[in-house]
C-alpha cells in the first residue's frame, strides 16, 4: 500500500513547519510548500535526518498556475495520491483598521482567503481520487466574533470558516472530509509584532507544536468517522468556542469589548 501523503502550505516556518515535522514523524510522505526556499531546505534536512520523507516546492498560494505545477510534481513522487491538504499559509497585520496600509489589507485577503480557495480547488481532483482524503483549513478563534485591531485578519478567518462549513457538506458526496483547526494566539514570527490589546489581555500561550499536534490528531482514522468540523486548540479557544454557542450575541460582544479595551 502506498505511503500516506500530506501537502502543507506555509511549511517553511511556524505552524506549517511544526505540522510538517509532526506528520513526518507519523510516517507520512510530506509535501512542503512555501515561498521561503531557505526555510524549506532546513525543514527537509530535519525531516530526512529523522528518517522521514519529504518533497519541497516553491509556492505562492495566490498563483493558480503554481498550485497546478506543484501538485502535479508532488503527484509524481506520491503515487498520485493526496490524503491530506493542510491550507496553512497566511499573513497577519494588526492595529487600528484605518492605520493599516491598504496593501496589507489586500495581502491578507489574497493569501488568507484567495490562497485557500485556489488551493482547495486545485487539490480537488487529487483528493477526490484518494479514498479517505481530508482537507484541513487553519482557521482562528478570531472567527468567533470580530476582533478590534484585527478586523481584516479576523474577516479572512470568518471566510475560511464559511468555506470549510460549506465544503464539509458539499464534498461529502465525494467522500472528502473537510475540517478546520482553531488556535488563538500562537507564539510564532507572525505574532511577534502584534499591535493589539486583546493579545496583551489574553497572552500568547500556544506554540506551533500545540497546533500541529491537534492537526495530526484531528486527521487520524479514529476521528474521521466523527461529524465534528471545528477543532479548537488550547483551553482558551475551546472555552471561547463553547461560550459562543450558548451565549447571546450581546454578551459575546461585551466580552470582546472588555478584552480589547475598546
Amino acid at each position: 500500500m502506498a505511503k500516506q501523503t500530506v501537502v502543507i502550505t506555509g511549511a517553511a516556518a511556524g505552524i506549517g513547519r511544526a505540522t510538517a515535522l509532526e506528520f513526518a514523524r507519523a510516517g507520512y510522505l510530506v509535501g512542503a510548500f512555501d515561498i521561503d526556499e531557505t526555510g524549506l531546505a532546513d525543514l527537509a534536512r530535519e525531516i530526512r535526518a529523522g528518517g522521514g520523507e519529504v518533497s519541497t516546492g516553491l509556492l505562492d498560494v495566490t498563483d493558480a498556475e503554481q498550485w497546478d505545477a506543484r501538485l502535479a510534481e508532488f503527484a509524481e513522487v506520491a503515487s498520485h495520491r493526496l490524503d491530506i491538504l493542510v491550507n496553512n499559509a497566511g499573513v497577519l497585520y494588526s492595529g487600528r483598521f484605518e492605520e493599516i496600509p491598504l496593501a496589507e489589507h489586500q495581502r491578507m485577503l489574497d493569501i488568507n482567503v484567495g490562497g485557500v480557495v485556489i488551493g482547495s480547488r486545485a487539490a480537488f481532483p487529487y483528493l477526490q481520487a484518494t479514498p479517505g482524503s481530508q482537507l484541513v483549513n487553519l482557521c482562528s478563534a478570531s472567527a468567533i466574533y470580530g476582533q478590534p485591531e484585527l478586523a481584516t485578519y479576523g474577516a479572512t478567518k470568518f471566510a475560511v470558516r464559511g468555506l470549510t462549513e460549506a465544503l464539509e457538506l458539499e464534498w461529502r458526496r465525494h467522500r472528502i472530509r473537510v475540517l478546520a483547526v482553531w488556535p488563538l494566539f500562537v507564539n510564532t514570527a507572525m505574532t511577534g509584532n502584534l499591535d493589539m490589546r486583546s493579545a496583551d489581555s489574553l497572552g500568547i500561550k500556544l506554540t506551533a507544536a500545540d497546533v500541529a499536534k491537534v492537526v495530526v490528531k484531528a486527521t487520524r482514522r479514529s476521528h474521521r468517522m466523527l461529524a465534528k468540523v471545528h477543532y479548537p486548540v488550547g483551553r482558551q479557544a475551546g472555552a471561547m468556542m463553547v461560550a459562543s454557542r450558548f451565549s447571546p450575541t450581546w454578551l459575546i460582544r461585551e466580552i470582546n469589548r472588555r478584552i480589547s479595551h475598546t
